[in-house]
């Protein structure tokens, strides 16, 4: 099944489609010069394949080409794919005490 990954601004959203069903969605806020990543969901059907990994990289490459925006993980499973990714960190906004 063909798979679509898109960034829906208005929604505030990225969405991860397979054959046009929605599978898997990363929702986000703005903050200044940050983004949070606040909820990542995939639908049970679709969970277990690896596609809300997929989104969390779609979704971190297009902060990084299109912005200057910092992210901040504020889900749980965006933190363990920055663990995941080291080589990715630079990304991250500075945490402040």
């Amino acid at each position: 099944m063909k798979k679509e990954l898109t960034h829906e601004p208005d929604a505030r959203r990225y969405v991860l489609r397979v054959g046009g069903e929605i599978a898997s969605v990363l929702d986000y806020r703005v903050l200044g010069d940050s983004v949070a990543f606040t909820r990542a969901f995939t639908n049970p059907p679709y969970r277990g394949g690896g596609l809300a990994g997929e989104l969390v990289a779609y979704a971190v490459d297009d902060v990084e080409t299109t912005t200057r925006q910092r992210i901040v993980p504020s889900c749980w499973y965006v933190g363990e794919w920055f663990d995941r990714h080291p080589d990715r960190a630079r990304l991250l906004a500075p945490r402040t005490a």
